[in-house]
């Protein structure tokens, strides 16, 4: 495809979603396979939300970022507002609570699906994501957070990834920090911003306009720098004096006890600045980076008090992948499993189509990938083909009393097979 192809295709589509032709498609698809056999592995069972939900049902378990990212508009069947889902967590909870609420708990579930975001007008930016995740619904304490971390960590390494950290923060001590101090709304966002961004010159300005004591204003100054190993929490137990901070390092500190165990220490690294979510989690949050690539391919946390928008209580915590970001990451790695070979492409000779007919049929029933090259062309014509759709074989079938030839494309060595040998139940290519 030409650029100026390439250009009219892609101003055919709304900005931010794409097409995903064979080899990318393949790709995703290999991506997703990889994480479900981890889900598997973990006792986690699949669940497909739908599409579309009601708006004022779903906005029950949105945050404010998320409700102003939602898509929404009028079903014409009975004018109520319903919505594209911008994140699958939700939903999971919603099934739980008002499908599942005789079901026994802890509810391991797992999902891939497809959401849509509104997002800022700029280049590159995705509306359309790819999710992959599981929700743990049912449990709390450090053990279960620890193993949502756990099996981040080996999702990553299920793909190949080598180098890469998980990134574990604690909403509780941020909370902690700003609880009773005489903030308005205003200030408070003020500060979470500057905290966010890690702008501790800003961060400075900031306080010095605040009427706050010395200890406090110091407790916040060290957020932002409250990043890196294990000596991390020791820091932060120095920086704050309050009981709900407090909680929370004992909650890491037993979390990575339980990741110890695990042997996957070493990936782990401590952000206690880091608020994504902080309307919306509960405890441990973490999110997966791999070295090389700015944007976090995973993220989850503790959510103990979605499902109780839904008419359930209970305790509850996840993950999920975002697949373009890991496609971005692992294309190149990708690119032998994505490129799979078809086996077999059956020219046929002569105008009996019917013993080509059987033999496709019984080489798929072998569970070999076959396809019959109905177009009428030459045997070149086909082979060539063959080359570019990445096929193993292709097969010259004539009539049943006829040998068919089997070219192996690789090397262009050629058998001869008796057809009746082709049907019988032991053959192999």
């Amino acid at each position: 495809m030409t650029v100026t192809q390439q250009t009219i295709s892609e101003a055919m589509l709304p900005k931010g979603v794409k097409d995903f032709l064979p080899i990318k498609a393949a790709k995703i698809e290999q991506l997703k396979q990889t994480l479900h056999e981890v889900f598997h592995r973990w006792a986690f069972r699949p669940v497909i939300p739908p599409s579309l939900e009601f708006l004022h049902v779903l906005e029950k378990g949105l945050g404010e970022g998320l409700r102003e990212k939602t898509f929404r508009f009028d079903d014409r069947q009975d004018g109520k507002l319903v919505a594209f889902s911008p994140d699958i967590t939700p939903q999971v909870a919603r099934i739980v609570a008002t499908r599942m609420q005789h079901a026994p708990l802890p509810q391991r579930l797992c999902y891939s699906g497809q959401v849509l975001r509104h997002a800022e007008q700029q280049a590159g930016k995705d509306r359309e994501i790819f999710q992959a995740g599981v929700e743990l619904i049912g449990l709390d304490g450090p053990e279960a957070d620890a193993e949502m971390i756990a099996m981040a960590v080996e999702c990553l390494q299920a793909l190949g990834a080598e180098e890469f950290t998980i990134d574990i923060g604690q909403v509780e001590f941020f909370r902690g920090v700003m609880a009773d101090l005489p903030l308005s709304p205003e200030q408070a966002r003020q500060l979470q911003c500057a905290i966010g961004r890690k702008d501790n010159s800003g961060l400075m300005e900031l306080l010095q306009e605040l009427s706050l004591n010395d200890r406090e204003k110091q407790a916040i100054l060290a957020l932002p720098r409250l990043f890196g190993g294990r000596e991390v929490l020791d820091r932060a137990e120095e920086a704050v004096i309050n009981d709900r901070s407090r909680t929370a390092l004992d909650n890491l500190k037993q979390v990575l006890e339980v990741l110890e165990v695990y042997g996957v220490e070493k990936h782990i690294t401590f952000d206690l600045g880091e608020l994504r979510g902080v309307d919306y989690h509960t405890g441990i949050t973490f999110q997966g980076f791999l070295s090389g690539l700015g944007q976090a391919v995973c993220s989850g946390g503790r959510y103990d008090n979605l499902t109780a928008r839904y008419g359930l209580p209970a305790p509850a915590t996840g993950f999920a992948f975002n697949l373009l970001h890991l496609l971005n990451a692992f294309d190149k790695q990708l690119e032998k499993s994505a490129a799979k070979y078809a086996d077999v492409l059956i020219f046929q000779t002569g105008s009996n189509k019917q013993p080509a007919q059987l033999a496709a049929q019984s080489l798929r029933q072998k569970g070999y990938s076959v396809a019959r090259d109905i177009i009428e062309r030459q045997l070149e014509d086909s082979i060539q083909y063959a080359h570019k759709m990445n096929y193993r074989f292709v097969m010259v079938v004539g009539e049943p009393d006829e040998t068919v030839r089997l070219i192996q494309l690789a090397d262009d060595n050629e058998q001869q097979i008796p057809y009746r040998s082709l049907l019988a139940e032991g053959f192999c290519l």
